[in-house]
């Protein structure tokens, strides 16, 4: 199909660059849907991979198909790939041949298009539709809703020009972005190592190799391995239970899930409530200073500790939740949350955990046997303002990189924006003083 180019048709309509369209998508491309593989013909290995939406994030893939590949549903370089549910996310593919699943489509130019300038222009208008898509669950995308979107289209000639300045600026943006982002990596690997040495000193340059922690170094002298059950208690959590009395003596009170309970910090913007008997809550309400942990997750997160300050009065919390109230004499709760993150919590509760396919548990037991390194309390108080003023200075770095990859990226979008609308003339534009009135006080 050759598309018909009327410049008299366009070069009236409002907001439309002299000589751009505004077209369809249909008339502008070929759109093929992913093939229902039947399970029994993929696998974890096998010819080729088969790609899901899971897949366009550039991961590992998972999944391969064994036998024949039907040609439409073969995709190959260049191909432009939509996921049709969750965030309807576009990409242009890049990993060689593969087998298109169903819920993700590709589309293919027709005559006197540049797929590569329907690349840039399209994720707009999915981003719109996806904003008024209501759903409860996961959103999800048809056909129909890409193909009906309308871009606005210049001549062939223009969008190969305009597809080769973003090709160059978005490459140049996405090295800042990945520089930011190894920058950010290397700010939590020096908290890492700053954090175990200050607390175990020598566990990264001196482990002893010995059993039966063979990560940890020889402890100083001021130092002893103790078991956290001689100077912690352990507060299991409530259980919800649909035929538990509420009829009585009851109290309603914030209920900390493990939702709430994150590695090193908590999240509390969805906190539920509970209604139990005034006697079941005493057993499972919250004191400042306890130190929670979580009984799965992450085989990484696992045993992190996390410090309640009170943030929420009388707050009570689930089964899967501990709380660990220090004997304050002597062991801090501050130095034992900082303990867990540390090389030896991280190795201990890693080598204890229970693991599954994908997650890792913990139980009581064996929290209580983890051997904490136990200086003095004053020691320990110490130890704990030396490593939260290392880690503040870290925070406000971690926070300025952060600002600079959000920056980073309205500039990438801005950019796109304005070159597939013809806000500028490609030919004499330069991405770098393009939309800088939006990406002030970005270093690059």
């Amino acid at each position: 199909m050759s598309l018909a180019w009327d410049v008299r048709s366009s070069s009236g309509a409002e907001g439309v660059p002299e000589g751009w369209q505004v077209r369809r998508v249909s008339d502008l491309v070929t759109l093929t849907n992913g093939h229902p593989f039947p399970s029994e013909i993929f696998g974890p290995t096998g010819e080729i991979p088969l790609v899901r939406i899971r897949d366009l994030g550039g991961g590992p893939f998972e999944t391969y198909v064994t036998g024949d590949v039907p040609p439409a549903a073969l995709l190959r370089d260049g191909d432009v790939v939509i996921g049709m549910d969750g965030d309807f996310n576009l990409t242009t593919w890049n990993r060689g041949p593969a087998a298109l699943n169903q819920r993700v489509c590709l589309l293919r130019p027709r005559d006197s298009v540049d797929m590569r300038f329907i690349a840039y222009a399209l994720p707009a208008s999915l981003k719109i539709i996806n904003d008024l898509t209501f759903a409860t669950t996961v959103k999800h995308l048809s056909s129909t809703d890409v193909l009906k979107e309308r871009i606005t289209l210049p001549r062939l000639e223009e969008q190969r020009r305009i597809a080769d300045f973003l090709d160059a600026e978005t490459a140049r943006i996405d090295q800042l972005l990945e520089v930011r982002h190894r920058q950010g990596a290397q700010l939590s690997e020096r908290d890492y190592s700053m954090l175990s040495e200050a607390l175990v000193p020598g566990i990264v340059t001196k482990p002893r190799g010995t059993s039966p922690y063979p990560w940890l170094p020889d402890l100083p002298q001021d130092q002893s391995l103790v078991r956290l059950g001689y100077v912690c208690r352990l507060q299991n959590g409530l259980t919800v239970d649909s035929k538990r009395d509420v009829t009585r003596d009851v109290v309603t009170r914030p209920y900390l899930r493990v939702a709430n309970v994150q590695a090193g910090h908590l999240t509390l913007d969805d906190v539920t409530e509970i209604t139990v008997p005034r006697g079941v809550a005493e057993r499972s309400t919250l004191r400042p200073g306890d130190v929670l942990m979580t009984e799965g997750g992450d085989l990484d997160k696992l045993g992190r500790g996390t410090v309640w300050n009170g943030e929420l009065p009388d707050c009570l919390h689930q089964n899967h939740v501990f709380a660990l109230r220090p004997d304050s004499s002597s062991l801090s709760g501050d130095y034992l949350a900082l303990m867990t993150q540390t090389l030896h919590g991280r190795c201990y509760f890693e080598s204890t955990g229970a693991r599954t396919t994908n997650l890792a548990s913990t139980n009581s037991g064996k929290i209580l046997n983890f051997p904490v390194p136990l200086p003095s309390i004053e020691r320990q108080h110490a130890l704990v303002r030396r490593v939260q003023a290392s880690l503040q200075v870290t925070a406000k770095a971690r926070t300025l990189l952060i600002r600079q990859q959000a920056l980073l990226a309205e500039r990438r979008q801005a950019l796109i924006t304005a070159a597939v609308t013809g806000q500028f003339d490609v030919s004499t534009a330069s991405g770098r003083n393009v939309t800088d009135n939006v990406t002030e006080g970005v270093a690059v």
